[in-house]
């Protein structure tokens, strides 16, 4: 037999969703759509065992971003979740404060139609994405990306409508919603989905004349060539990027930094030390960072440094940047403190201090599984796997503790 068509207007099903009854709402979905656990559980990031756990009540749902989801996952209809995820004029996170009630109401008339599109219109979208950046640093991009994406649309609806130098904003606008949903693709480690936002955005950029949204699009398309330990292309980007004219000057360190990092990872100390340390003074005296790089400055810049030492097997060196990052990251960057602090217990466990790889392993340890799947969660894999390579006991706690989690 076929599934059952259109699930959500089942009773059962909506009875569930409007309890909140998790562990219902599973069952039954799955029961209407004739799925297993590992179909359910993939279309909504959780392994199998987390789903069998949730279904008979032995886990509850207590975070915001499991339920995200859930939700995301099985396309549960937003009128059925309740007041808390009403769409705002474009669709959005309910984030207080984000625009004003003025804005709101604003934004309103002008997505339905009754107002003609205004520099007020588009500083209220720029608010929106502004948000929506600093939510993802703390509810993780898997949260966000389909809202994210649905603002996207529509502000894209309104190009047709804007008119002279409103138009090379929207355009502007749109440069800036593409990279940020690269960015999102990518730190889910969807590579071809994250190319095809970055091109669209350096596109974007190019015809709005905003080269540091381009030169950004470059660099941050060389921290994924990075991450595919491509070294090579990462260098030859983010040279790319340091040299686009019209970039600023926090742009420049960051494309310079990145080019350091690929150096380091094709074994070339030399070259990637003097880039790192080029970089280093740019930061320092940047005045004019641009919107989305609001994290960016010498904190961040060390974390980053550590990361290179890692490549190089700088040990101390490696710890002491990472441990000087950390120290400057406010508590709501949760994603990226998960990902450096399992940094941070990769260089410890590769200095042989295997009881500080394990403290800083299990201090992040939530972070990495609720939010930093699948970089950070994996970083720690490999310092267990370092750990009990070493025939270190604390390798063995490590893993067993990614074992409960996973």
């Amino acid at each position: 037999m076929e599934p059952e068509p259109n699930v959500w207007a089942h009773p059962e099903l909506r009875t569930a969703v409007a309890a909140e009854d998790w562990p219902a709402l599973l069952k039954t979905w799955r029961k209407l759509t004739r799925s297993s656990q590992s179909k359910l559980g993939a279309l909504v990031g959780l392994a199998q065992p987390d789903i069998s756990a949730i279904e008979n009540r032995r886990r509850e749902v207590t975070s915001v971003e499991v339920r995200q989801r859930i939700i995301h996952g099985l396309g549960v209809p937003l009128e059925l979740v309740g007041a808390r995820y009403e769409e705002l004029p474009l669709p959005s996170l309910v984030l207080p404060g984000v625009v004003s009630e003025t804005d709101a109401e604003r934004l309103i008339a002008v997505k339905q139609g009754g107002l003609r599109l205004d520099t007020a219109s588009l500083d209220a979208m720029d608010a929106l994405l502004a948000a929506h950046r600093r939510a993802e640093d703390t509810v993780g991009s898997r949260t966000i990306i389909s809202l994210v994406t649905a603002q996207f649309e529509e502000v894209a609806a309104l190009y047709g409508r804007a008119r002279g130098p409103l138009a090379d904003r929207v355009v502007k606008l749109l440069a800036e919603y593409a990279q940020f949903l690269a960015w999102m693709a990518q730190d889910q480690d969807n590579a071809p989905v994250a190319l095809g936002w970055f091109d669209r955005s350096y596109d974007w950029a190019l015809e709005s004349g905003y080269g540091d949204m381009a030169a950004t699009t470059l660099s941050m398309k060389a921290h994924l060539a990075w991450s595919q330990d491509k070294g090579r292309r990462c260098v030859r980007l983010g040279e790319a990027a340091a040299s686009t004219a019209e970039a600023s000057e926090a742009t420049r360190a960051m494309a310079v930094q990145m080019a350091g990092r690929g150096h380091a990872l094709e074994g070339n100390s030399a070259d990637a030390y003097r880039r790192l340390d080029e970089a280093q003074q740019i930061i320092a005296a940047a005045s004019d960072t641009p919107p989305w790089l609001y994290f960016y400055g010498e904190s961040w810049f060390a974390a980053q440094r550590g990361m290179a030492d890692l490549h190089l097997k700088e040990w101390s060196s490696a710890t002491e940047n990472l441990l000087t990052g950390l120290a400057g990251f406010a508590p709501s960057f949760r994603r990226d403190r998960a990902w450096y602090g399992s940094c941070l217990a990769h260089a410890y466990a590769g200095a042989g201090e295997a009881e500080a790889a394990l403290d800083a392993s299990l201090s992040v340890i939530t972070d990495a599984s609720e939010i930093g799947r699948p970089h950070a969660w994996e970083e720690l894999h490999r310092v267990a796997g370092m750990l009990i390579r070493r025939r270190a006991p604390e390798g063995r706690v490590l893993c067993d503790a990614l074992v409960a989690l996973d």
